[in-house]
Parts: structure tokens; C-alpha cells; sequence
């Protein structure tokens, strides 16, 4: 429910908070008060359209922020699909108007306007005589009637039809793919079969060849310099093992004398070992090494395939191989999507049949419901002083849908010589108005939504009929919270809190919002029944009140 309204800057509000209660709030003032700048302010919070023009005239901007107590709706999904953390039971849902445009957030954290719309839905129905209630609007209808029947039936079909658009998918899905012509198959075998004959085995295998061919190339020259480093090493009396043996010959004697050379001498002794390992290897690869121009030819015909492979399939084998897996699961989904979608078929045909049994309990238990539900909206109707009304829930066959079978409308007449007309064409507003208060009575413990706005409903109503809606709104008082304007005092005493809108004009105009208790609630219904403060009108104001 809305528990609290701040304002600030906002047409004739300088500055204004206010706390609202459970149960029913009423608004009442003077004629021209401005008593329907509040629940304006809660509209344009919750998405209505406002311009600059809402701005208090020498401010920079408005803002219109609310409180909301959330004791009914599971908000995780939609708080985490907009990236909004702090999910809990308090929220706050502010309106920042400025000269350039305005902005919402929740939580303190920016929403779009779609965001607004969803949330509107779930905790605010504003009526008046201007507005079209969200009740008025056929999409609602179905909805509405399941929230009272409460079927176990429709929560298994909606599963399983569920799974029916899933399949639907499916098999669109696949008959897309078996629809490609023969030329596509044709040619995506062989791409695949071309990366299959390639048998690649090496992510480097490409880098390997190269190497490998560079020796061959070059073997003349490496059987040069390598056979030239062997011969330095190790070919002859000037060679630098040679040296080297001197020089441990040397050390070995000045070691005898002076121990500590001992770590020098057994270096030396290392680098001469290890020098004569690479004198050996670079002997034996000399030796190895020979011209061979088949094995040349193999590997540049090898390195030309790989590297067609990569230019038409992404610039690397591992691109290559990435490529094939993707070739081969399109050629396999194909292969298999024909061998599939008759079995696919046959199960979607049961499926449907399985769902058009369970569519057509649900739709009986609703025409069945239907009939006692409208009875109830008639005598709802006819205690509102609509005695001729006529109320009928109607159906009509559709396709399945996530509903069903069925599209449903409210139908009504007001009048003896007119037939039922779909709900939202009832041109009366007195009349509609009483209408969605029947509705909302008969349908408050299945409806949802926390907080109704019922704007000046009561206009061109009195007498027996004005009681017949004080009765009714406090009645639906006990199931939601109500915030209502009214000019009628029966309606006005039974209140949970009473607000009293006044406007004053010294230099400049402003308006204010001021809670009446007490004896001043009393005056209030006193002056609103009889327009002066009297005796009488006291009484009279005592007797509604206690009612």
C-alpha cells in the first residue's frame, strides 16, 4: 500500500508530506481546492505523462516521491532484471521533473517507463470519471476471473502449453534447417569432408614443417658452419679443447699448492666436458645431415594444403578445426532435424490434444463460475441503485493460447431497452463508476493490487444511492487501501483518515493539506453535508459518523 507522499515544488505545493493510512482515506475540500493535485502528483509518479508546466513557478524542478509498503508482490525477478539490489518490503518510487525532462527511480536507482508501467500494474488502479480503469480493459477480464476460481487445472495446462510453444520452436527450428536445397548439403559436406582428408592431427603442425624445411634448404650451409664449429672445437692441435686441457693441466699444479683454486679447477674441468658434448653433437649432425628434394616437395605440397585450409577457414589450424566442428554439427542437425520432425510432430499432436482436454475444463469451470460470478456484480449493482442492470461474463473460442480456449469480456446494460454492450463502452460515468466499485467488491481478495484511487467517482449520485457506495467502499475498504475524493459527508464519515485540502491566495497562491480528527472531522462531514457549520448539521455529522 502507499504509506507515505512527499512533495516538493509541484503546481501550488511549495513543500508536503504526508502519511496515509490502511483502510479508507478520504480527500475532501472546497470546490477548486486542488484537491485533485494529489492524486495527480501519485499518477505522474506512477508513469502518467507531466511537463515542465507541473514545476512551481521560480523552482528548477519538482519532485514527487511516495513510500510504498509491499506485502503482496514478489519483485526479485523484476528488481533483477533492472539491475535494482535492494529488494525489500519498503520502496521507494521518486519523480524528478525538470525544464529538460523528467526521470523515475526506485530505490534510488533510475527505471525507463516500462519498468513504471510493470510496477504501476501491480499496486496502483486510478479511477475517475476521466481515466479508464484497468478493469474496463478486456485483457484483464481472464485474468481477473482465474484469480477467483483459483484453478488447479489452468496451472497444469499453462505448464504444458508451456512446453507446447517450446516444441513449436522446435520444429520450426528444424524444419528451417531441412529446408536448405540440396546445393547447401552439398556444398557443407564438402567442407567438411575437405578438413576430415586433411587429418589434422597438430595444433603446430604448420610451424613444425616450416622448420623442417628451412634444414632441408639450407643443408649445404649447415653442414658448413656446423662441421666448421666442430672443427674449432675439437679438430686439430690449435684447437680450443686442446687449449683447454693445457690450461687444466696448468691449474691442476697451481691447485696442489694453493687448495682454494680447487673450485676453479673443477669449472674448467665442467666446461671441458661440456664442450666436448656439443664437439660430439655438432659431429654427429654434420653427419646426418643430407639432401633429400622428395622430402622437400612433400612438405611444400603439405604446407600448401594447410595453408589453404587457413585462409579459407579462419587463419590458423586451430581456427580450422573450430571451423569444422561448427560445418559438422550444421551438416548433422540437418541430417538429423529430417529424421526427427515426424516424430516431433506426432508429439506435438498429442501434446495438443492432452491440452485442448485439460483447455476445455478449464474454460467449463470458468462458465460455470461465470454464471455465479455475475449474479453477484447484479446484485451488487442493484444495491447501488442500478435496479434494470444486466451482468454477463462473456466467451468466445480461440485458438489455444496461454489462457486457453477462451477470450472473455464483461458485458453489461444499464438500461431495459439496450442490449449487453462490452464493459468499456458504458458511457455514463456515474454509472461506470458505480460498476468498477461492484467489481472491485465483489473481486477485492483475488485482486492483487494493493492501492485504489477512486477520483470524484461519487459525482451526480445522492440520496439512497450515495449510501449504497458509502457502504461499498468501506466494504472494499477491508481488503485494500483506498484513497478517494468525495463530496458527499456519508461517504466522506467513513473514512480511516480524513484529508482536507485548502487553498489560499495572499501574495501568491499555494495550497495545503491538512488531517482532520476529532472535532474537527466532525466539523468537516458537518460542513460538507449542509455547506455551514450549525447545530443541526453537527448532529447530523455525529449520527454519519458513528453510522
Amino acid at each position: 500500500m502507499l504509506s507515505k507522499i512527499f512533495i516538493k515544488n509541484y503546481i501550488l505545493i511549495n513543500e508536503l508530506e504526508l502519511d496515509f493510512s490502511k483502510g479508507l482515506n478520504i480527500i475532501t475540500g472546497e470546490t477548486g481546492a486542488g484537491k485533485s493535485i494529489l492524486i495527480n502528483a501519485i499518477d505522474i509518479a506512477f508513469g502518467a505523462k507531466v511537463g515542465k508546466e507541473v514545476i512551481k513557478n521560480g523552482a528548477d524542478k519538482a519532485i514527487i516521491e511516495l513510500t510504498i509498503n509491499n506485502q503482496n508482490q514478489d519483485l526479485t525477478a523484476l528488481f533483477e532484471e533492472y539491475g535494482i539490489d535492494d529488494c525489500t518490503n519498503e520502496i521507494i518510487l521518486s519523480k524528478e521533473i525538470t525544464q529538460t525532462g523528467s526521470r523515475s527511480r526506485v530505490n534510488g536507482c533510475l527505471v525507463n517507463q516500462e519498468f513504471v508501467r510493470i510496477f504501476r500494474e501491480m499496486f496502483l488502479d486510478i479511477h475517475s470519471q476521466h481515466q479508464t480503469y484497468s478493469f474496463l480493459q478486456p485483457k484483464f477480464h481472464i485474468n481477473l476471473l482465474d484469480s477467483y476460481i483459483k484453478n488447479p487445472l489452468l496451472d497444469e495446462y499453462k505448464k504444458g502449453f508451456e512446453h507446447y510453444k517450446n516444441l513449436l520452436q522446435e520444429l520450426e527450428r528444424l524444419k528451417n534447417a531441412s529446408d536448405k536445397t540440396e546445393e547447401q548439403i552439398d556444398f557443407l559436406k564438402f567442407q567438411v569432408n575437405e578438413i576430415e582428408e586433411a587429418n589434422l592431427n597438430s595444433l603446430t603442425e604448420d610451424e613444425d614443417l616450416n622448420n623442417e624445411l628451412s634444414v632441408l634448404e639450407n643443408v649445404e650451409k649447415l653442414k658448413e658452419l656446423t662441421g666448421s664449429a666442430y672443427w674449432t672445437l675439437s679438430g686439430d692441435d690449435n684447437s680450443v679443447l686442446e687449449a683447454l686441457y693445457q690450461m687444466k693441466s696448468v691449474l691442476s699444479k697451481a691447485t696442489s699448492y694453493d687448495s682454494t683454486l680447487e673450485e676453479n679447477e673443477t669449472e674448467l674441468i665442467n666446461a671441458i666436458e661440456s664442450l666436448k658434448s656439443v664437439s660430439a653433437n655438432l659431429r654427429d649432425y654434420s653427419s646426418s645431415l643430407e639432401n633429400d628434394t622428395e622430402r622437400i616437395n612433400l612438405i611444400q605440397e603439405r604446407l600448401f594444403l594447410l595453408d589453404k585450409l587457413k585462409r579459407k577457414y579462419g587463419g590458423s589450424i586451430e581456427k580450422v578445426l573450430t571451423s569444422y566442428e561448427q560445418l559438422k554439427k550444421e551438416l548433422d542437425s540437418i541430417e538429423f532435424s529430417t529424421q526427427n520432425i515426424d516424430e516431433l510432430e506426432k508429439e506435438i499432436s498429442n501434446l495438443k490434444s492432452k491440452l485442448l482436454n485439460l483447455a476445455k475444463g478449464v474454460s467449463d469451470t470458468r462458465k460455470e463460475w461465470a454464471s455465479k460470478l455475475s449474479n453477484l456484480i447484479v446484485e451488487k449493482l442493484e444495491h447501488l441503485e442500478l435496479p434494470k442492470v444486466q451482468f454477463q461474463i462473456g466467451f468466445e473460442p480461440c485458438e489455444l493460447s496461454n489462457n486457453g480456449i477462451d477470450k472473455v469480456e464483461f458485458l453489461i446494460s444499464t438500461n431495459v431497452s439496450e442490449g449487453l454492450k462490452p464493459l468499456a463502452k458504458v458511457a455514463s460515468g456515474g454509472e461506470i463508476s458505480r460498476v468498477m466499485l461492484a467489481i472491485k467488491t465483489i473481486f477485492a481478495q483475488a485482486d492483487n493490487i494493493d492501492t485504489v484511487i477512486f477520483d470524484e467517482i461519487d459525482t451526480g449520485i445522492s440520496g439512497k444511492t450515495s449510501q449504497s457506495v458509502a457502504e461499498e467502499v468501506k466494504e472494499l475498504a477491508k481488503y485494500m487501501q483506498i484513497i478517494m475524493i468525495t463530496h458527499q459527508a456519508i461517504i466522506a464519515s467513513k473514512s480511516d483518515k480524513h484529508f482536507y485540502v485548502k487553498k489560499t491566495q495572499n501574495d501568491t497562491t499555494s495550497v495545503n493539506i491538512y488531517i482532520l480528527e476529532g472535532e474537527n472531522k466532525l466539523k468537516g462531514i458537518a460542513e460538507l453535508a449542509a455547506g455551514e457549520i450549525t447545530d443541526e448539521s453537527l448532529k447530523l455529522a455525529q449520527t454519519l459518523i458513528k453510522g
